[in-house]
């Protein structure tokens, strides 16, 4: 695929994009590498070798979830630097 000026023209069009003639230039280079290197990818012979789901064989395992006691409220509310009663006292983040 020949990447020229007229192409780079019509994806910034579609894509709402604007250039000057360096940037352009840059574009343009950057492209015709990427084609390239997926040229090169699609002259690879893969017959025979399954698609690629994932890149490990790896299953994520999950434990199960066990009860558990806490840290008593009173114990954590000695650790506040502000507390009312049996709440933590933050500063305020929404204004009205």
């Amino acid at each position: 695929m020949e990447v020229n000026d007229h192409l780079i023209e019509k994806l910034a069009q579609l894509s709402r994009l604007q250039f000057n003639g360096a940037e352009k230039d840059e574009i343009k280079n950057d492209l015709q590498r990427m084609i390239g290197f997926v040229e090169k990818l699609n002259e690879l012979k893969l017959d025979g070798i399954a698609p690629l789901l994932h890149m490990s064989e790896a299953v994520n395992v999950l434990r199960e979830d066990e009860v558990k006691g806490s840290l008593p409220r009173e114990a954590a509310l000695q650790n506040a630097p502000a507390h009312d009663a049996q709440f933590f006292k933050v500063p305020k983040v929404i204004k009205k």
